[in-house]
C-alpha cells in the first residue's frame, strides 16, 4: 500500500466534498491522485522517445492535426506539441484496447499547456475515452491558465456492460459545432506531457483520526459497526454490530458512495472488559455463498443471548436477512466457532403472527427471563402508504414471540406491538422486576404524529410486568435517547441495546461520527458503535441519554503481565486489522487470531491506563512478522509525540514471525501507552500480532552454559 498516496488523497477530502462532480457521463469521473496507486498503462507517457504508441485521434472522419515533439516539457527533456487541428477533438490519443477491463476503476493525470496570446485566459481541457462508434466519455478535466502547466486528473469506472473491444484515450478542449468560427477559441494549440492511466484499488484502511486520544465515542477507529447489540458474559461485554465496512468504498479522495446495506453479509465483533481499550474479534461470515447460513442473503442487526442446552452452554446470534427475515446461528463461545443448526430463516411470513403483508420481519431482539423461557422480538416498517394519523403513530409493526428452548426455534404465534411511532430496532432488559421495551420511532408516515408520543428518529421506550407486555400506547414512557442529529450534525436512524456490567446499565446507539470526521463534515451511511451510561429515576423511568464524543468513564485499569492482543486498541490511526492462520494467543483456540497490519510511518496504537504497579515493568515484547527493513516500533507514554521511553527495532527475517523485547528503564505507576511506529517512508513496515511487558523479575533470563569444565552458567539481563 503507498501510503503517500493515501495522505495526499486526505488532504484533499474536504475540497472535493464541496467541489462535486466534474463531469455528468456514463462514467463517474471524482478529483483523483497526483500518483496512482498501480502501474501506468500508458507507454512512453512522457514523451521521452518522441511520439512512439501515440498518435492523432482519428474517431471522426473530419478529425485532423499535426503532432510533433518539443522540448517544452513538464518534467524530463520532451512531451507533444499538437498543431493545426480541424476538430477540438484533435488531440494526441493512445489504443488501450487490452489494457484496460470494464468494471474495473482507474486513475488518470495528465499535464498540458496552451500559449496562444489570442487565445482566452483560461481553457478547460479533457481526458476523453472512445470505447467505438459514439460512445465517448470524459475522465478527468482542469480549467488552466494560458501560459502555464495544468494537471487534468480524475478517476473513473468502466461500466460493467460497456464493450472495450475498442478503448483509446484522447486528449482534447470542449466539443463545439463550428470550432473554425473562432479558432483562437477552439483550436489552439497545446502541449501534453506526463500521461498516466493506473488501475485504482481503492484502500478501507481509514487514514484521518477518526478518535482524539481521551475520547470515549466512537468505541473503534479504523472500522465501520452499526446496531451494536451488547452481550455480557465473564464479565466482558462483547458488541456485535453490522458491518458497514463491507459497503466502504473509499475513492482517491477518501469519500465513498452512499452505503446501502445490501452487500453486507458479515458481522464484525468487538468486545472489552473496561469499557475504553476494545479488541477486534473480525467478521462473522454469516450470510452469502461463503457463509454460516447461505440460505440468507445478508446480516444485518445483531442480538445475542446465550443458554444452557443438553448440558452445554451456546450462544446463539440472531441476525437481520435483510427486511424479508430473521435467522440465527450456533456459537461453541462468543466468538464461535458458528455453525448451523437450523438450515433456514427463524422468522418468516410463515411464522404464525409474524406478518401483515406490510411489515419486516427483520432486526430481532433476544431476551431471556429469569425462568429460562426465551422471547424474539422482531418487526418494523408498516407504512401502508394511507399517509393517516392512525398508521403513521400505530403501524403495529413489530412482534414478540417465545422461542423453544432450543432457542432455534418457535412457540405458538407472535403478538403484535403497538408502540407510538414505532419503526425498528426492538430491544429488551429487565430492571428490578420491570420490563423495558425500547425501539427506534419512524420518521412519519405522512401523517399528523402525535405530540404526546416520541418525536420522529428517537430512541423510545415502553415499560411492563411481562416480557409479552401486553405493549400498549398505554405503556410509553418516554425517549432514551434523541436522533443523533442532534449531538453530532449527522442524523439516519438509529438502534441500541442496553446491557448491565457491574453496578451499572450502559446504553449503546451508533452515530455517523467516524464517517463525518473522515470526510470533513459529509457522511454517507457509515455509523459506529457508542457507548453511554443508562440511569433511573426512583420511579424506575429512564433517564434521557445525551450522545457525545466524551463517552464512559474506563472501569478498570489494564493490566500489562499477559499477552495483549496488538488488536486491543484505545486510540489510533492509519492502521488496519485482518484475520491470520491459528488460534489467539490471548483468547485461546477458539477464537480466531487478528493481527494489526497496513502499517506505515508515522501510524501508531495505544492502551489506556495501563497499571505497571509500584514495581514497574523491566521490559516489553512484541510478536511482529517484519515486511520491510527499517521499521521500529517506539514506546511513549501519555501521548504520541511524548518522549521516548523504548524502541524494539524491527530487524527480525522478512516475512517471519518472530518476538522481539526491548528493555524498559522501570516504568512505574499506570500510564496511557502509545505505540508509534517509524520506517522507510511508503512502505508497509510491518505486522503486530501482540504485546506483553514484563517486571525486573520476569525479565530475568537464567541460561546454563557448558562451554568448558569452569563455566556453567549466569543470570542475564536482557538490555
Amino acid at each position: 500500500m503507498l501510503k503517500r498516496v493515501r495522505r495526499a488523497a486526505r488532504r484533499r477530502v474536504a475540497a472535493a466534498a464541496m467541489a462535486g462532480a466534474l463531469l455528468a457521463a456514463a462514467v463517474a469521473a471524482t478529483a483523483g491522485p497526483v500518483q496512482a496507486a498501480g502501474p501506468n498503462i500508458i507507454v512512453n507517457g512522457g514523451f521521452e522517445d518522441g511520439l512512439t504508441s501515440w498518435f492523432v485521434n482519428n474517431g471522426n472522419a473530419t478529425d485532423g492535426a499535426t503532432l510533433s515533439a518539443t522540448t517544452d516539457a513538464y518534467a524530463g527533456s520532451s512531451a507533444v506539441l499538437v498543431t493545426a487541428r480541424k476538430t477540438t477533438g484533435s488531440g494526441p490519443m493512445q489504443d488501450l484496447s487490452g489494457k484496460v477491463q470494464a468494471g474495473k476503476t482507474y486513475a488518470i493525470t495528465a499535464r498540458v499547456k496552451y500559449e496562444n496570446p489570442n487565445s482566452p485566459a483560461t481553457k478547460q481541457f479533457f481526458a476523453t475515452m472512445h470505447y467505438g462508434g459514439s460512445t465517448y466519455t470524459n475522465v478527468g478535466t482542469v480549467t488552466v491558465a494560458r501560459g502555464q502547466w495544468g494537471l487534468i486528473q480524475g478517476t473513473f469506472t468502466i461500466p460493467a456492460s460497456q464493450s472495450v473491444a475498442t478503448a483509446r484515450l484522447f486528449i482534447e478542449t470542449p466539443w463545439t459545432s463550428n470550432p473554425a468560427s473562432d479558432p483562437n477559441t477552439h483550436l489552439m494549440d497545446f502541449k501534453v506531457d506526463d500521461v498516466s492511466v493506473s488501475e485504482f484499488v481503492p484502500s478501507t484502511t481509514i487514514e484521518a483520526l477518526g478518535k482524539n486520544p481521551g475520547e470515549g465515542n466512537p468505541l473503534i477507529s479504523h472500522k465501520f459497526g452499526a446496531d451494536g447489540n451488547a452481550f455480557v458474559h465473564d464479565g466482558r461485554v462483547y458488541i456485535y454490530m453490522t458491518n458497514d465496512t463491507q459497503e466502504y468504498k473509499p475513492g482517491p479522495t477518501g469519500v465513498s458512495s452512499t452505503n446501502t446495506y445490501a452487500g453486507i453479509n458479515t458481522i464484525t465483533v468487538i468486545s472489552s472488559d473496561d469499557l475504553v481499550n476494545w479488541v477486534d474479534h473480525g467478521e462473522i461470515p454469516v450470510a452469502g455463498p461463503n457463509g454460516i447460513a447461505r440460505y440468507a442473503n445478508n446480516s444485518w442487526a445483531p442480538a445475542m443471548e446465550s443458554k444452557v442446552v443438553d448440558g452445554k452452554e451456546k450462544f446463539f446470534l440472531y441476525f437481520a436477512n435483510n427486511g424479508g427475515g430473521s435467522g440465527v446461528i450456533v456459537g461453541d463461545s462468543p466468538v464461535g466457532p458458528w455453525h448451523d443448526e437450523r438450515g433456514n430463516l427463524l422468522i418468516t411470513s410463515a411464522t404464525p403472527g409474524a406478518s401483515n403483508g406490510i411489515n419486516w420481519l427483520f432486526d430481532p431482539g433476544v431476551f431471556i427471563d429469569d425462568d429460562g423461557q426465551a422471547y424474539l422480538y422482531f418487526g418494523g416498517g408498516g407504512d401502508d402508504g394511507s399517509r393517516s394519523a392512525e398508521n403513521t403513530n400505530h403501524p403495529k409493526s413489530t412482534r414478540v414471540i417465545r422461542l423453544g428452548d432450543d432457542m432455534i426455534s418457535t412457540k405458538g404465534s407472535a403478538e403484535v406491538i403497538d408502540a407510538p411511532l414505532v419503526f425498528e430496532a426492538g430491544h429488551v432488559f429487565k430492571r428490578e422486576g420491570k420490563y423495558y421495551y425500547s425501539y427506534s420511532s419512524n420518521f412519519g408516515f405522512g401523517g399528523p404524529i402525535d405530540p404526546n408520543g416520541p418525536p420522529t428518529g428517537a430512541i423510545a421506550y415502553l415499560m411492563a410486568d411481562s416480557p409479552m407486555g401486553p405493549w400498549t400506547p398505554e405503556t410509553y414512557k418516554g425517549i432514551i435517547f434523541r436522533n443523533p442529529g442532534t449531538y453530532f450534525g449527522a442524523g439516519g436512524n438509529n438502534h441500541q441495546s442496553v446491557f448491565k456490567l457491574g453496578d451499572q446499565y450502559y446504553f449503546t446507539y451508533h452515530a455517523q461520527t467516524l464517517n463525518s470526521r473522515i470526510t470533513g463534515g459529509a457522511t454517507q451511511g457509515f455509523r459506529s458503535p457508542h457507548l453511554a451510561r443508562l440511569d433511573f429515576n426512583p420511579d424506575g423511568t429512564i433517564k434521557e441519554v445525551r450522545g457525545d464524543y466524551k463517552g464512559v468513564e474506563q472501569i478498570r485499569d489494564l493490566d500489562p503481565y499477559r499477552v495483549i492482543e496488538a488488536e486491543t486498541i484505545a486510540w489510533q490511526q492509519g492502521i488496519a486489522t485482518k484475520k491470520v492462520d491459528g488460534a489467539s494467543e490471548e483468547f485461546g483456540a477458539q477464537a480466531p487470531n487478528l493481527v494489526v497490519h497496513d502499517i506505515d510511518n508515522g501510524d501508531w496504537t495505544s492502551l489506556a491506563k495501563v497499571d505497571f504497579g509500584q514495581g514497574g515493568a523491566a521490559g516489553v515484547t512484541a510478536k511482529v512478522r517484519p515486511l520491510a527493513a527499517g521499521g521500529r516500533i517506539e514506546i511513549r507514554l501519555d501521548a504520541r509525540d511524548a518522549p521516548v521511553v523504548a524502541t524494539i527495532p524491527v530487524d527480525a527475517p522478512l516475512g517471519e514471525w518472530t518476538k522481539l523485547t526491548a528493555a524498559l528503564d522501570g516504568v512505574k505507576g499506570v500510564h496511557d501507552v502509545y505505540f508509534t511506529y517509524a520506517g522507510p517512508e511508503g512502505a508497509d513496515l510491518f505486522e503486530v500480532d501482540s504485546w506483553s511487558f514484563a517486571t525486573a523479575q520476569e525479565q530475568k533470563v537464567t541460561l546454563t552454559v557448558t562451554a568448558a569444565p569452569r563455566c556453567i552458567g549466569s543470570s542475564v539481563y536482557l538490555a
